[in-house]
């Protein structure tokens, strides 16, 4: 069996279109960009998974000085129209998902091909619903200092609480199949269960995996969402058309925990966002 590699420490920049006017009343719905996420790689394949950027939060202080309008505040009405351009292969994030969820970050996932060369698979954002997310952490962490901060883990918050995130694959690489996707799946999500439940749940992979039905067409393009809603309900859609639902808080935290858990796909992503988490408390 081939095992293919994947780097996930690398920068990007990025390029947004924002409204020249903006009106005065706030979100926070600042933009972090990164690269990063998640796998849909075919079924001979073993997917490594980079170790934890352990330095997250190095430049924490630092970084929530920046004076980038990316970190800003403003409203959802201002934004809607708005994109965050991912470089390297120009895909486009909107700024405002479904009219309430604010992007946190984007990414972009590269598989390497017998380490020779690398191909891009999809770029993906990750998405949360902003009052929630400022309701929630200023609740818990209001009271703390940027200092006190830097030692919490925000994200295992945003994993575990109710609170509404979507992950938003958009796919690059031409000839990625849903079978490929679905073995994917089955390995990174399989893994996830059973390091949170100590042991394998065949069963609720399979209520997941089986929605990625061969029937379905993935063309460079196609979009899929993984939203986690509330109830913990695990709502999964291609092209906007849903494929199917599972209630289950294990598959939503073992979901999200590929892409903004301890042992992220991309760690650069995962700092990006915990920036931008900590920047809606101390707004």
């Amino acid at each position: 069996m081939v095992s293919l590699r994947f780097p996930f420490s690398f920068s990007q920049s990025i390029k947004t279109k924002f409204p020249s006017t903006f009106s005065p009343s706030t979100l926070a719905c600042s933009v972090a960009v990164s690269a990063a996420v998640g796998g849909a790689i075919s079924s001979i394949i073993s997917i490594s998974q980079n170790s934890t950027n352990h330095n997250a939060f190095n430049s924490f202080v630092s970084s929530l000085s920046r004076s980038s309008p990316l970190w800003g505040s403003i409203s959802l009405s201002d934004v809607s129209g708005s994109v965050v351009t991912e470089s390297k292969t120009g895909v486009e994030f909107p700024a405002v998902l479904n009219e309430s969820l604010g992007l946190l970050g984007i990414g972009l996932r590269k598989k390497a091909v017998f380490g020779l060369k690398n191909i891009d698979v999809y770029a993906f954002g990750v998405y949360a619903d902003d009052n929630e997310i400022k309701n929630f952490l200023s609740e818990k962490y209001g009271s703390l200092s940027t200092t006190e901060l830097k030692d919490k883990n925000i994200t295992q918050d945003l994993m575990e609480s109710d609170i509404s995130v979507t992950v938003r694959l958009q796919i690059v690489y031409g000839k990625l199949s849903i079978r490929s996707v679905r073995n994917a799946f089955e390995d990174s999500v399989g893994n996830r269960i059973k390091k949170f439940a100590g042991s394998e749940d065949k069963e609720l992979l399979q209520k997941f995996t089986s929605q990625f039905r061969d029937e379905y067409k993935i063309p460079r393009g196609s979009t899929i969402d993984l939203s986690k809603e509330k109830g913990y309900v695990l709502r999964t859609a291609i092209d906007g058309k849903e494929i199917g639902s599972v209630e289950s808080q294990l598959l939503c935290r073992s979901i999200l925990d590929l892409y903004i858990g301890d042992d992220p796909f991309d760690s650069k992503a995962k700092e990006d966002i915990d920036l931008k988490l900590v920047s809606a408390i101390t707004k």
